[in-house]
């Protein structure tokens, strides 16, 4: 670190990560990403890592930002492989950067917070999500950024709409982004964003255990994690837009594309015939959620964060859901082909 007040930037950032991991209605699983920019170096998590585990792990990797930055205006390819500028002097555990660097280093404020906001998703899903943002964060100084895959194509979208007094970033089918030049500072702004983006979450019926256990006995499937992820069975309206495609990247990362829906009197063994694979997530209409047995602790988080976005889309609205050229080029990049490889190892 430059100085004893980058360092403690950044160890107020980790306290500020841990919390913001903490609440699965700002972040998920491996999801999202924090970043302080000292001096030429810029610190941003791991890919991989959760936020949560920030003040427990060492996640933070320092990363040579002024050659990045370079890359990313040459429109070079190698700026889509951060781990080419990590520092490897400070960075014993030869972690990579996230997937999300670029957009980190093309931020101009110091302290940059990405988060997987479930009220934010819920309205960049909505093709009027422009109109609807604008109607909320009147006075603030944001942006939206249409859909692009996370990486070097996203920091190239950001770069197209980023102007003088920018803060907040609005992601299509994506996310928030909010910078500033204190962590302090930082953390107000996403509280702040975040209550102006709130949107009430429709209310479901309770999940059916003992159909739900009776349909998982000997199937290898069992009840998710969080009660809340059975929500998205539950509610007519939410199982109908989840089964109609994928919604934001890390959906397909974790679960894979769009969603499974029993048909009426189908089990478990009736699903996967019909199919031929065996999906993660199995909605059962009426019932509930089944997770696969060997479901990551990752899936699981997204299965929960699945109910929580739908319950919070306008159901009148038109939704824009990944192309089918999108959800393929997220599950064949380098970058998250190693993220679920660390998925998959817990």
């Amino acid at each position: 670190m430059a100085t004893q007040a980058d360092a403690q930037e950044l160890a107020d950032l980790r306290a500020l990560s841990a919390r913001i991991g903490s609440n699965p209605h700002l972040t998920q699983a491996a999801g999202g990403n924090t970043s302080l920019k000292a001096g030429h170096t810029l610190w941003i998590k791991a890919s991989g890592t959760w936020l949560k585990d920030a003040l427990s792990e060492d996640i933070m990797v320092p990363v040579a930002m002024v050659p990045l930055i370079e890359a990313v205006e040459r429109r070079d390819p190698a700026a889509d492989k951060p781990q080419a500028f990590a520092i490897d002097a400070l960075n014993p555990r030869g972690l990579r950067p996230s997937i999300e660097t670029t957009v980190h280093a093309l931020m101009p404020q110091r302290v940059v917070l990405h988060v997987h906001c479930v009220d934010t998703i819920s309205l960049a899903v909505q093709a009027d999500c422009e109109i609807e943002v604008a109607r909320r964060l009147e006075g603030i100084g944001w942006a939206y950024v249409p859909y692009r895959r996370p990486g070097l194509p996203l920091a190239q979208g950001i770069a197209e709409r980023l102007r003088p007094g920018v803060d907040v970033l609005i992601l299509g089918n994506h996310g928030l982004v909010v910078a500033a030049e204190t962590v302090a500072d930082a953390e107000r702004l996403l509280h702040r964003v975040r209550s102006l983006l709130a949107r009430t979450a429709r209310t479901a019926a309770e999940p059916d255990a003992a159909a739900l256990t009776a349909l998982a006995d000997d199937s290898g499937y069992r009840l998710p994690t969080d009660v809340e992820a059975h929500a998205v069975a539950l509610d007519a309206d939410s199982r109908r837009m989840a089964e109609a495609g994928s919604l934001y990247p890390d959906h397909v990362i974790f679960l894979g594309q769009g969603s499974v829906v029993a048909r009426p009197g189908e089990h478990v063994a009736d699903v996967i015939a019909r199919l031929g694979v065996k999906p993660v997530a199995i909605l059962f209409p009426g019932s509930g959620v089944l997770m696969r047995g060997d479901a990551s602790t990752g899936a699981a988080a997204m299965q929960r964060c699945l109910a929580d976005v739908t319950a919070r889309i306008d159901i009148t609205a038109r939704l824009n859901y990944l192309t089918a050229a999108e959800n393929d080029e997220l599950i064949n990049w380098d970058a998250e082909q190693y993220r679920q490889k660390l998925n998959a190892a817990g």
